[in-house]
């Protein structure tokens, strides 16, 4: 049995439930491609071999902790199974599989056998129907024709107006079209969408370099990208309103998110095929590479699915980006490409080890929806997406290296800008408005406000948890409740209005008792739902309520213990806000501190005032860049004075969330290594460093746990500045002191250095990861070769040894 460890789980379980079909499609991968297996097994799937598969689909569910699987009804045309034997299959999965994970079945059709009692059984079973339609007649009697050359359009119109009724549509789960150039592309959408599919698949036609789909061979035209750039802007100039699956898994994988569709992304594979006979196969595009290409030689009666996720040929395809030809890891749109379908990579002589043969046409159409995304915020009913920014080489080398000076910091920020209105903009799309009075009467103020002073409204929106909060709203379930979160955009707008001194009154919600101004501060109202805030100067408002009517003045410092400001710590010429009063600041590791008392606060002062001067004189490479992007430190909730306790958090850029600790020099630490966590996280909002599909579990010196490549390299980039916090530091102590910073610098090089190369090790890193890694290590390595009293450096080599040796027991885990 392999290790549980060592494999990736299935999710998507085709199970096949018919060999043969009605149909004679001249471009099907099952019966025109190289492996024609299908000869050789039952034309249906027994009782007994799909009670099997089912028994061994919740076995691995089980196995896995897998929460929801997926089973697909394939074929063949499935439909031949009949109704009675596909209720049996059904009935069986969801015996079998339901008391361990949800289940969601599909059956995949091409529609001509589609009738009303097969319906009534799908709806009873909820079982969901998708169908294969090319497009309008004429495009789809090029292929989906009858063995005597009869058109099929007529019966699987028939079959998508049944699914089009009332008693029917929860059934209806989307269209599959494969393309042929030679048909008009915009005619073809048109008559897709008419249809009103639930989800609209574009399939390129399966080919490899040996046998290249028509018009996709070495030095052809990229016409497939041409016709799909042709169906693009059409569905851009109808609002997008038909999900298409090609289209928005580009778009998402632009912005850091997944594909849909296993033929894009960096995804690993998480389906697999179980065909009428019991025999487990990899996916069924790979018969058309040759003939056994998809065997494992595993069965479901002799063997789990467990076995078949180790297999070597399914593992094959979960590697990432290091599965990847040598040309595709180079690629500027490998992140969304992925190397195309996995099938289509095929070339007799080196394998599966090229990139796809339709490598020209995903290069031009990739290119192009980039191009094209939705710039920020530009109606209501078009939600925007998170935008892509450019940094000059000499910014994105400079924060490589470990520092970035306050012109890198500020590259980060402006993007930073855009995902803040960004965000503010699909929260907005996200509520009830109008019906939300509060929550429509921000927008309208800020709105308003972002025209007259958009630099004010900049100033409130980059307050660090503004973010956090918008991130919250839009998360599965808001920790507040959405009504009540959604509300705060109404007490962002406030503070805007209140920094401006522009003329307002709107309705503001409460939460725990409190209005809240976002940089400001909150008040006490006591439990009442809202409150109603007015405007009355630059810095000055009044809010009434049902428990009584306050006014502040500007700068007031406190309005008997209902005001409470926020408080600044002051150093030099630099001042960073101490934010205790924020509603959504505690989405850090660590618990949020409660409002802290004003001898708290001023021992927070003493100890930052003594820390800042130490940065700026000692560690001058980190000053110019905290100085520039530092906004907030968030006390944090510490049971043990002087522990030292820390944490940033990617949503809340620019802040840094701190539990005071026990000397000045230790606060000037933490807060040089969390501020890396924030520049990292910043740049990882623009850019993919590294294969973000990428599941396996790296050594990291530093933790007794394994850790994911992405946390490697945030804990590699934060312990840089450890690093160089302990080299410098060992100069300008003496005694004991010094010599335990030199111990310390000792112990951190070691660590820092060889989680770089891990990292460098990976073939998980982008391009753009392999140069912000190299850099990384042009600052460390040299390190290495400083001396240290000999004591120390033994003490580190031991240190990494001990570490190392618990890996193989940690990675167990």
């Amino acid at each position: 049995m392999p290790r549980l460890e060592s494999v990736l789980p299935f999710r998507q379980f085709v199970l096949k439930v018919h060999s043969r079909c009605d149909l004679a499609c001249d471009h099907c991968y099952i019966y025109e491609h190289a492996d024609q297996s299908w000869r050789e097994r039952p034309a249906v799937i027994s009782l007994a071999t799909a009670v099997k598969a089912a028994e061994r689909i919740a076995e691995h569910a089980r196995r896995f902790g897998l929460p929801r699987v997926r089973v697909i009804l394939h074929g063949g045309e499935p439909l031949l199974a009949g109704p009675s034997r596909l209720g049996e299959i059904v009935r069986a999965l969801r015996s079998a599989v339901e008391p361990v994970a949800a289940l969601d079945l599909l059956i995949q059709t091409n529609g001509v056998r589609l009738d009303e009692g097969l319906c009534e059984l799908f709806l009873a079973e909820q079982v969901q129907v998708g169908i294969s339609l090319d497009g309008d007649r004429a495009a789809n009697d090029m292929h989906r024709r009858y063995l005597n050359g009869q058109s099929s359009y007529d019966q699987v119109l028939r079959a998508i107006a049944l699914l089009r009724t009332e008693r029917y549509a929860s059934l209806y789960a989307g269209l599959l079209a494969t393309i042929d150039v030679r048909s008009d592309p915009v005619t073809v959408y048109r008559a897709l969408a008419a249809l009103a599919p639930p989800s609209l698949d574009f399939l390129l036609p399966h080919g490899t370099w040996d046998n290249p789909p028509p018009g996709a061979g070495e030095g052809e035209a990229p016409a497939y990208a041409d016709w799909l750039i042709a169906v693009f802007e059409e569905w851009s100039r109808d609002g997008r309103q038909v999900p298409a699956r090609i289209f928005e898994s580009i778009i998402e994988t632009s912005s850091g998110g997944a594909s849909s569709t296993e033929s894009l992304g960096l995804a690993p594979s998480d389906v697999v095929v179980i065909e009428t006979d019991g025999s487990i196969e990899q996916a069924d595009s790979l018969k058309v590479a040759y003939r056994g290409a998809p065997a494992t030689d595993l069965d479901i009666f002799r063997h789990g699915l467990d076995e078949a996720a180790a297999h070597p040929a399914i593992q094959a395809r979960q590697q990432g980006i290091a599965g990847l030809s040598p040309t595709c890891r180079q690629c500027e749109v490998v992140t969304s490409c992925g190397g195309g379908l996995y099938a289509h990579r095929y070339r007799t002589g080196s394998g599966f080890q090229n990139p796809s043969v339709y490598c020209a046409n995903l290069i031009k159409l990739i290119t192009h929806v980039r191009a094209r995304m939705d710039p920020v915020g530009a109606t209501r009913a078009a939600p925007a997406r998170l935008s892509r920014h450019e940094m000059s080489e000499e910014h994105f080398d400079a924060l490589a290296a470990g520092h970035g000076d306050a012109a890198s910091i500020a590259s980060l920020s402006a993007a930073q800008r855009s995902v803040q209105r960004t965000l503010l903009r699909l929260v907005w799309t996200r509520t009830d408005a109008p019906a939300d009075d509060t929550c429509a009467g921000g927008w309208e103020l800020i709105s308003r406000l972002d025209r007259s002073d958009p630099a004010t409204v900049n100033e409130v929106l980059a307050h660090p948890y503004v973010r956090a909060w918008a991130e919250r709203c839009l998360a599965p379930a808001s920790h507040d409740g959405p009504a009540q979160a959604f509300a705060h955009l109404a007490s962002i707008a406030a503070a805007a209005a209140v920094r401006i001194g522009a003329s307002a009154e709107l309705a503001v919600p409460v939460s725990r008792g409190h209005v809240h101004l976002p940089t400001m501060g909150r008040l006490r109202v006591g439990d009442v739902g809202t409150a109603a805030l007015t405007v009355a100067g630059v810095g000055a408002f009044e809010v009434r309520a049902a428990s009584g009517r306050w006014s502040v003045e500007p700068g007031a410092r406190a309005l008997g213990e209902d005001w409470q400001p926020v408080r600044r710590l002051h150093a030099a010429d630099f001042a960073v806000a101490l934010e205790d009063t924020d509603p959504f600041r505690d989405c850090h590791q660590w618990p949020a501190a409660q409002r802290l008392s004003a001898a708290e606060a001023a021992a927070w002062q003493a100890q930052f005032g003594e820390a800042w001067p130490m940065i700026e004189h000692s560690f001058p490479g980190y000053a110019a860049g905290v100085a520039g992007g530092l906004r907030a430190i968030m006390p944090l909730a510490n049971d043990v004075p002087g522990q030292e306790i820390s944490a940033a958090a990617r949503q809340a850029f620019g802040a840094v969330a701190i539990a005071l600790p026990a000397a000045a020099a230790d606060l000037a630490l933490l807060i040089i290594h969390e501020f890396q966590h924030v520049k990292l996280g910043a740049l990882t909002d623009m850019f993919d460093l590294h294969d973000q599909s990428d599941r396996r579990l790296y050594f990291a010196p530093w933790r007794e746990d394994p850790r994911p490549l992405g946390a490697l390299l945030q804990g590699a980039y934060a312990h840089i500045a450890v690093t160089d916090f302990w080299r410098l530091r060992r100069h300008v102590v003496a005694g004991k002191a010094a010599l335990s910073a030199a111990a310390l610098f000792a112990r951190w090089r070691t660590m820092t250095v060889g989680a770089i190369e891990t990292l460098a090790g990976s073939s998980a890193l982008t391009p753009l990861g392999v140069r912000f890694v190299a850099g990384m290590n042009a600052t460390v390595h040299p390190w290495l070769d400083e001396p240290v009293p000999w004591p120390a450096a033994q003490a580190a080599l031991r240190w990494i040894a001990e570490r190392r040796a618990a890996w193989p027991r940690a990675a167990r885990l």
